[in-house]
């Protein structure tokens, strides 16, 4: 089946995890094509300040995904506003670092809320909106939504269970129902941002992602890629291939190989802020997309 999505310049766009980093770039590449954009976060001085530096029309709306209502008042606020939404782009996560057998239960839990359920409940209230009229719902996996990363093991747990949950939701969408209605996960590699300073941090050394890394423009631009043209699932950067493809064709080859990255992921000096933005927002914003030149700072989406 194939389903008729808008041009990005007629369309009316929900971004969560709006503040920095993929979300951000998102934003401000779809705002410069026309778009208008409802960008959803913790961070709402940091969101209000982005929102009018932003060229286009754009609406901030500070909330919690983890909230099932919370992200119903983010669409509300875009109906009020647009009248209509065409496309939600789930993208807000959290991260942690630390070894499984370390990590408290609490933090876990947090941040599954964040990264799974802020996922689910993102694309369950869009589709209130656009089961009838059409349009897309854009998940943020990750290349470890098909691999594993040592030290990540919450993280990659939460994106394995994305995936499920996406692929899952097309199907019954777009197979089953036969609603105009797109389902797209990306999957990036490491990606150039400031998300392993807002990751919640068990280790005695400061996080770091190894390189080779992608900038946040690129996954931008596979965002509203997928918004337009119905697309199932993109690997953003040439890493996510090759490491999807690792682990299902030689599973016992990638787990050494992704042992070797235990020593890459960390700097030598400590923890800057070990607690990160688990549970609270951060409120700075970043030049750019986001990103942290020169820490080695990135993301996993």
């Amino acid at each position: 089946m194939t389903i008729q999505l808008k041009p990005i310049d007629q369309q009316v766009i929900v971004i969560t995890g709006a503040s920095s980093g993929i979300g951000l770039a998102t934003a401000r590449e779809a705002a410069r094509r026309g778009a208008k954009v409802v960008l959803a976060a913790r961070s709402g001085e940091a969101l209000e300040e982005i929102a009018r530096s932003i060229d286009g029309e754009a609406l901030a709306v500070a909330a919690d995904v983890s909230v099932r209502a919370e992200v119903e008042r983010v669409a509300a606020q875009a109906i009020e506003r647009f009248g209509r939404i065409d496309t939600w782009v789930n993208n807000a996560g959290a991260a942690i670092y630390g070894r499984l057998d370390e990590v408290s239960d609490d933090d876990s839990r947090d941040l599954f809320e964040t990264t799974f359920w802020g996922v689910v409940y993102g694309s369950l209230v869009a589709l209130q909106h656009l089961k009838s009229k059409g349009g897309a719902i854009i998940n943020l996996g990750s290349e470890v939504s098909d691999a594993v990363a040592p030290l990540l093991g919450m993280y990659c747990a939460a994106k394995h269970a994305v995936k499920g949950f996406t692929d899952t939701l097309r199907i019954e969408l777009e197979e089953v129902d036969k609603a105009p209605v797109a389902v797209t996960l990306i999957q990036p590699t490491a990606v150039d941002t400031p998300f392993p300073q807002h990751a919640r941090n068990y280790m005695s050394q400061e996080a770091k992602l190894p390189t080779p890394q992608i900038q946040p423009e690129e996954v931008a631009q596979a965002i509203l890629k997928a918004a337009t043209m119905h697309t199932r699932a993109v690997k953003v950067g040439v890493m996510a291939k090759v490491n999807t493809a690792a682990f299902n064709l030689t599973p016992a080859l990638a787990d050494k190989l992704a042992a070797k990255q235990v020593d890459r992921q960390q700097y030598d000096e400590p923890p800057r802020d070990p607690a990160g933005a688990l549970r609270t927002p951060s409120q700075a914003t970043r030049d750019g997309a986001g990103r942290v030149r020169g820490s080695g700072g990135a993301v996993k989406h």
